[in-house]
């Protein structure tokens, strides 16, 4: 199924929007709810891609913040994340799209996040080797790619 951005976009607001009090906006929520949301791009692409959820975000009371992924190493890029992580006040959900999964998964550990997210995303176990598990995936035969 392709799905195109408008599309996406409102399926993750939707999403988002479930964490706001049914009793008001995020900012008038209780003190354990989640009123922050950190988004973290792949590879391919920049923060400017949460452009629109984060205007569906802020539209629907929640504080949100996109992190420039600075698309050299993991740690480099789990680091960026901990830095935007590290300006929320209270708790926040990371939201990480595609290879971000990896990221997400790192920086998860954050005392600020509540909960991970995982769009179209690498969601590896604890301490798995991701591009050793890669090497053991055997790439697809001409006939597989044909036959789809």
């Amino acid at each position: 199924m392709i799905v195109n951005r408008r599309v996406f976009s409102a399926a993750l607001a939707a999403g988002a929007a479930s964490l706001i009090s049914t009793r008001g906006t995020a900012a008038e929520a209780s003190p354990g709810l989640a009123r922050n949301v950190v988004l973290v791009h792949g590879l391919f692409a920049d923060r400017s891609c949460w452009t629109e959820v984060i205007a569906r975000l802020q539209a629907a009371g929640l504080n949100a913040a996109a992190v420039q992924n600075p698309l050299t190493t993991l740690p480099e890029a789990v680091a960026a994340a901990e830095r935007v992580l590290a300006l929320q006040d209270g708790p926040t959900v990371l939201v990480g799209h595609s290879f971000a999964g990896m990221i997400v998964t790192e920086a998860g550990v954050h005392p600020n996040v509540s909960a991970l997210v995982y769009v179209a995303a690498r969601a590896p176990d604890a301490g798995e080797d991701y591009p050793a598990l890669l090497e053991q995936l055997d790439a697809p035969s001409t006939e597989e790619s044909v036959s789809g």
